[in-house]
């Protein structure tokens, strides 16, 4: 049988919590809501449940083996709701460190782990924080290992390329990604409120144009916070840079039906890949 053109995505916003529990009860309803508007594709942003905490290694340790809280989490959801899901990324060790790679699953509507994507790049960086220009710095590699594979997932639905939020800066990727037949690439993220506003949509918008594939960019939001300010902004955008839906600054969940055929159709008219000269 044939794959349909048509496939319906989710992305959905969260904001932070102290609690685990709380943080899965506030994706499962996003994500129940998604399924029940028909969704075959949910992504959540990055780190949706352990955002904020200071014992990543012993929460890594912990979701290592299959029977994570958050592995069965996702595990559950998916096979619950007949769907596939990206599950931003989970705080997993691995089998030589127990410093966590940031890692993405993917989960098929059997509940199987489909495909894993370990962040391959880490946000180190200075960034201005507020008005006043007061510089805030990030080590994720303090707590994180970089990964060092691109994937490319095949699913019933598409050719589903993964990515995780600071990736988002490296055209290189997403280019490689195209080349290895992506045609949905997915950006879990957590992305700062100092550099989101400015960044974020444009490199989104960015990633799609140049690569001609579809974009979804799911974020975690929490603008105000005085020391961890996150972006949210939540959108689906289409390979011509058109966003089809989006959530701006509160949880919630973007929502489109995408026309994988749309790919075909504007490679053919501007034939951007076969222009390549570098």
């Amino acid at each position: 049988m044939s794959r349909s053109n048509y496939l319906s995505v989710a992305a959905i916003q969260l904001r932070p919590t102290e609690s685990l529990g709380q943080s899965l009860a506030n994706a499962e309803a996003l994500i129940e809501q998604a399924a029940d508007g028909g969704a075959q594709l949910v992504v959540l942003p990055e780190n949706f449940a352990y955002l904020g905490r200071k014992d990543l290694a012993d929460v890594g340790l912990q979701e290592r083996n299959s029977n994570g809280a958050v592995r069965q989490f996702l595990t559950q959801q998916a096979r619950r709701h007949g769907l596939w899901l990206v599950g931003g990324t989970v705080p997993i060790a691995g089998s030589d460190s127990t410093k966590p790679f940031a890692r993405s699953l993917l989960i098929n509507p059997l509940g199987d782990e489909a495909a894993a994507y370990d962040k391959l790049h880490l946000f180190d960086a200075d960034v201005s924080a507020d008005a006043a220009q007061q510089k805030k710095r990030y080590r994720e590699s303090d707590d994180y290992r970089a990964g060092r594979d691109i994937v490319v997932a095949e699913t019933e639905l598409c050719r589903l390329g993964m990515t995780v939020c600071y990736d988002l800066r490296f055209a290189e990727l997403f280019r490689q990604l195209c080349d290895a037949g992506a045609e949905v690439i997915v950006v879990p993220a957590a992305f700062t409120a100092a550099t989101g506003q400015d960044h974020w949509e444009l490199l989104l918008r960015a990633r799609a144009v140049e690569n001609q594939v579809f974009v979804v960019g799911a974020n975690m939001v929490d603008r105000e916070h005085p020391r961890r300010a996150l972006w949210g902004g939540s959108m689906i955008i289409d390979p011509w840079g058109t966003v089809l839906s989006r959530v701006d600054d509160q949880p919630g969940l973007a929502m489109a039906e995408i026309d994988l055929g749309r790919i075909a159709e504007l490679r053919q008219q501007m034939p951007i890949g076969h222009h390549r000269r570098l």
